[in-house]
């Protein structure tokens, strides 16, 4: 679920991974960072004192089979929504092998706890709304640090309640496991961040920030990011 991978991104972007010169200066693209801030600062607590600590119980007392076998699960459910959303920017090859992961990871990789797509070589999209609004051309607009939620934009804010659609959570009924699953997806998204936690360095705030604004980018425009040097 889109809402439960940004909850993890309290503090620390998994977009790290991808651009270790994230900590550049963008003020431009932070107008509203004097109220970004201290939601960040509310955000980066509760991370501490929270989410980061159960994330390390998790990863301590899951069997790492396991846990590998939980996370390709949650990234099976994603699949949903990568498939709406390239269907949704005219992408029919895309769309095509998310459904062929889907079949595949669904049936014989038991319900996704094997992900037998990536092994037969198709590889796993990550697309939503945010990107699909951009990718038609709406600008992505202001940098916006959401409570609990974490890094954001004025375009993606909105367009996580369209992602939410394609979540399962909301399909299920019964309370306690529907809470069950939503939380053991946050804790197992915090833990799958925890090693990229030692990339970030400097403003904290900046880092995480640009590293973001810089990793939409690069998925919106599917890697064809231009090199300003």
């Amino acid at each position: 679920m889109r809402w439960s991978h940004c909850l993890a991104q309290l503090c620390l972007s998994a977009c790290v991974l991808l651009v270790p010169f994230a900590a550049q200066a963008a003020t431009e693209d932070d107008p509203w960072e004097s109220i970004n801030r201290p939601i960040f600062t509310f955000n980066d607590t509760v991370d501490t004192y929270a989410l980061k600590p159960l994330a390390q119980g998790y990863q301590y007392v899951t069997p790492q089979f396991l846990e590998d076998g939980i996370h390709n699960m949650f990234r099976n459910i994603g699949d949903v929504g990568n498939l709406a959303n390239n269907v949704l920017q005219a992408k029919p090859a895309a769309a095509g092998v998310d459904t062929a992961r889907l079949i595949f990871n669904t049936t014989f990789g038991l319900l996704g706890f094997f992900d037998v797509g990536t092994h037969m070589g198709l590889q796993r999209s990550d697309e939503d709304f945010g990107q699909t609004l951009g990718y038609w051309g709406v600008g992505s607009g202001p940098y916006v640090m959401l409570p609990l939620l974490g890094p954001s934009t004025l375009r993606d804010a909105p367009a996580k309640l369209v992602d939410d659609y394609t979540a399962p959570y909301r399909y299920i009924d019964n309370v306690s496991v529907r809470n069950s699953i939503f939380g053991l997806n946050i804790v197992d998204t915090r833990a799958s961040l925890l090693s990229a936690e030692k990339l970030v360095s400097g403003d904290k705030y900046v880092f995480i920030r640009n590293a973001f604004l810089q990793n939409r980018e690069f998925k919106v425009k599917d890697g064809q990011v231009e090199d300003d040097f």
